[in-house]
């Protein structure tokens, strides 16, 4: 048997592996764009809020060229959503689902790319910056996942058919975005099946380090998670990142979720998640068979 010592040291290397460097992390071919696929159309939209009384945000649409009215398509909601759908920024969503979708590797897919909310006539010059995110990001209760089932997503289905199957609907973010959508489908399984944290702030700014726990004690919900972080990410009066998503990817284990957690060397930013997306997609939304 190794002395304790030598346990401890042992143990508080593999903690700190990788700590100090973060790889290069690169695109593959499927976040790139290339002739002869067919590429969606994001439109860009103002809104006002009703239940976060007082707010003002942008959010953005992307609909595939293979939608057809006729036939309901898949629904993935993205908070931060500026992060996601630029084209050259670290996750290239649009770009993403272009290729995927081309190839019949996940479904038809509409994605909404929602910006937090912000308390002033103007929008804020840097949505992250958004006045109300940590309230809406960060609070471990309905109030946002009623935003979006009584709100965006009703205004967007005035316009697109969108399935009422909650195993075709998906919700991601990073960061406070990523312990968001976790909430929204803990909070109401019956409507979102599927969730992707990039990043999650599973820590202490909200209460949000409970969920390990909640996790553990509450009977499991019918849901798919995957979860992607860093050995680089934040370490704070909030908590460290690296660890909480540890302790979330245990919890899920124990009450034998379907779910993954991609990790690396990363930093608090979506490279590695970026570089990773098309795989977590497939991964996501394998359980559906493409038409």
């Amino acid at each position: 048997m190794k002395p304790l010592k030598t346990v401890l040291v042992f143990f508080l290397l593999t903690l700190n592996m990788g700590f100090g460097q973060e790889t290069e992390y690169s695109f593959s071919e499927d976040s790139k764009r290339h002739d002869g696929v067919p590429k969606g159309m994001v439109t860009k939209h103002v809104w006002k809020s009703t239940i976060f009384d007082g707010t003002i945000r942008e959010y953005y649409v992307y609909v595939p060229v293979q939608y057809n009215r006729n036939e309901a398509a898949a629904l993935m909601v993205f908070q931060d959503g500026h992060a996601y759908v630029n084209e050259t920024g670290d996750f290239r969503v649009p770009i993403v689902f272009d290729n995927l979708i081309h190839k019949k590797e996940i479904p038809v897919t509409i994605g909404l790319f929602i910006n937090p909310g912000h308390k002033d006539s103007e929008l804020p010059e840097n949505p992250f910056r958004a006045s109300n995110r940590s309230i809406e990001y960060d609070s471990l209760n309905n109030a946002y996942v009623r935003f979006l089932i009584e709100e965006l997503i009703p205004e967007l289905s005035k316009t697109y058919n969108i399935s009422t199957n909650p195993q075709m609907k998906a919700i991601c973010g990073l960061s406070s975005g990523g312990i968001c959508a976790f909430t929204a489908t803990w909070e109401r399984p019956d409507y979102f099946s599927k969730v992707m944290s990039h990043f999650g702030s599973f820590t202490n700014i909200r209460g949000g380090h409970n969920y390990e726990a909640m996790i553990r004690k509450t009977p499991k919900k019918d849901i798919k998670v995957y979860l992607q972080d860093g050995s680089n990410d934040l370490n704070n009066e909030h908590g460290n990142w690296w660890l909480a998503n540890q302790q979330m990817a245990s919890s899920l284990e124990y009450k034998s979720y379907d779910y993954t957690f991609v990790t690396g060397t990363g930093a608090h930013n979506g490279k590695h998640g970026g570089s990773v997306l098309p795989e977590a997609l497939r991964w996501l939304w394998g359980d559906i068979k493409s038409k």
